[in-house]
């Protein structure tokens, strides 16, 4: 059980890395089902039959099919091939990254308290969902609310995001920007046709 334990595990940070590290969004939506597979499977090794089929059926089946329409959809399976704005920004996450496994280690080495571990995973043998509700929402009603705020933030920040307005191309004055609108040239395209009564102005 611990070598299916580990493995699992493994799976599962491979796939995060594979995630994050992609340029291509459909390989990294790829990583991202790995991942949440492997995590249905830590579940399943630890006798939580109901979070892992929770797991498979929410988040490796529904979730990650509509991203994978999203992706479709808006054309974002093409690679990155643009210059990072933010340079600094990749030095920054790998150093984050080694601290944070370096805390990790730290954590493992230095945690000798299993009485905690112990009355949760009593609370949720079976994985039923009733223990699990009166778990949640009793000796974890903090942390519950705390990522129901912090998914709510993430949801305004991707509305933020999309309503973005869109810049005018540079260098192109409002004519010529007009004219680059498949809308605008239909338009141009139209005759005019005079209203009975009164000549067609020529335009000047």
């Amino acid at each position: 059980m611990m070598l299916a334990f580990i493995l699992l595990g493994a799976l599962a940070i491979a796939g995060g890395i594979l995630t994050i590290a992609a340029k291509n969004a459909v390989h990294a939506a790829l990583g991202l089902v790995g991942t949440l597979i492997s995590v249905a499977g830590l579940f399943a090794s630890m006798s939580a039959s109901f979070l892992a089929a929770t797991q498979v059926i929410v988040y490796a089946g529904a979730i990650m099919v509509l991203f994978l329409f999203v992706i479709m959809l808006l054309g974002a399976n093409q690679p990155l091939t643009a210059k990072d704005p933010l340079p600094f920004v990749g030095p920054l996450g790998a150093m984050a990254a080694v601290l944070l496994a370096g805390g990790f280690v730290v954590l493992a080495l230095t945690y000798r308290d299993p009485a905690p571990l112990a009355e949760t995973t009593q609370a949720l043998r079976g994985g039923g969902a009733g223990a699990v509700g009166e778990t949640l929402l009793t000796r974890f009603l903090l942390p519950f609310e705390a990522v129901s705020i912090l998914l709510l933030v993430a949801i305004v920040g991707a509305v933020a995001l999309v309503q973005r307005p869109t810049p005018q191309p540079d260098g192109l004055p409002d004519d010529a920007a007009a004219d680059a609108l498949p809308e605008s040239r239909a338009w141009r395209g139209l005759k005019a046709e005079p209203v009975k009564g009164q000549p067609l102005k020529e335009r000047a």
